[in-house]
């Protein structure tokens, strides 16, 4: 295995610590919350001495790329998530019409980005995808929800490195970091809907068939039909919880009705007595 810090043979400055760090983060290599190696391990990695690397960790850490935790370590930091702010994504999340909009984003993006994964993507991207789609039948059989919601989130994060493109990388992964922050409550609802799980299975199947035999057209096409289902069974959830609202008003009006608190609904026939009785 190739290692992910590499020996610095020239100029062992603090300058060049940081540019393998800055390059290892936006090749999407090293991603937030991950934990850099102990200062013993990192130096030696990087063939640099432990004052050094404490300079260079130190100019990441003012940057904001990293954050060090006091007896804790040093973590990449939660760069990707600043693209929202947060008062943007409490808009976003109280608005419907962000839904649609977020959905016709990644429906012309991810059609893009499959496209090139199926250009670009190394042996190493496809044994990748491959792993991918095979963890995530497993878990479609044990029919646990939570593990698919979080393996399909990280299939479309896989299909975005395979691009290599570092933009729509970052792009990507912050449009859906709004999934896996739940920004987009109907998410979820999607695998109640019946036949949704086996067809999203199904989907991501043929986007990573395409990409594994090298079609972009196919790619491209998968991808978009992907998304097009999604809007289609987001809208038909959306139809079925107004149906379950009104059909749940409509119940608890007739049960009212016939209580004794509402004596005007009542008549002789239901237990009411009749007028000169």
């Amino acid at each position: 295995m190739q290692p992910v810090f590499t020996t610095i043979d020239h100029g062992r400055t603090s300058d060049a610590v940081v540019r393998q760090i800055e390059s290892l983060i936006l090749e999407g290599v090293l991603r937030d919350g991950d934990r850099l190696p102990g200062e013993r391990d990192l130096a030696a990695s990087m063939n640099v001495s432990r004052p050094v690397l404490r300079e260079a960790l130190k100019a990441l850490e003012a940057r904001g790329l990293i954050v060090a935790r006091q007896g804790g370590g040093n973590y990449v930091a939660n760069v990707v998530g600043e693209v929202f702010s947060a008062p943007m994504r409490e808009l976003i999340a109280a608005h419907p019409k962000a839904t649609a909009d977020y959905l016709e984003y990644r429906r012309e993006i991810e059609a893009i980005t499959a496209e090139m994964a199926a250009r670009r993507s190394t042996s190493a991207d496809r044994q990748m995808i491959a792993s991918i789609i095979q963890r995530m039948e497993e878990v479609h059989a044990a029919g646990d929800f939570d593990a698919e919601a979080e393996i399909d989130v990280e299939f479309h994060n896989a299909v975005g490195e395979c691009a290599h493109n570092f933009i729509l990388l970052h792009s990507l992964r912050s449009c859906y970091r709004l999934l896996s922050d739940g920004v987009f409550q109907s998410r979820a609802k999607l695998y109640h809907l019946r036949g949704a799980r086996e067809a999203l299975l199904a989907q991501h199947r043929s986007i990573a068939g395409a990409i594994l035999a090298g079609d972009a057209a196919a790619a491209r096409e998968a991808a978009m039909a992907h998304i097009d289902f999604i809007i289609q069974a987001t809208a038909e959830s959306e139809r079925a919880d107004d149906w379950q609202r009104v059909a749940q008003l409509r119940l608890q009006h007739r049960l009212q009705g016939r209580t004794p608190s509402a004596p005007e609904a009542l008549s002789p026939g239901l237990g009411g007595e009749a007028d000169g009785e």
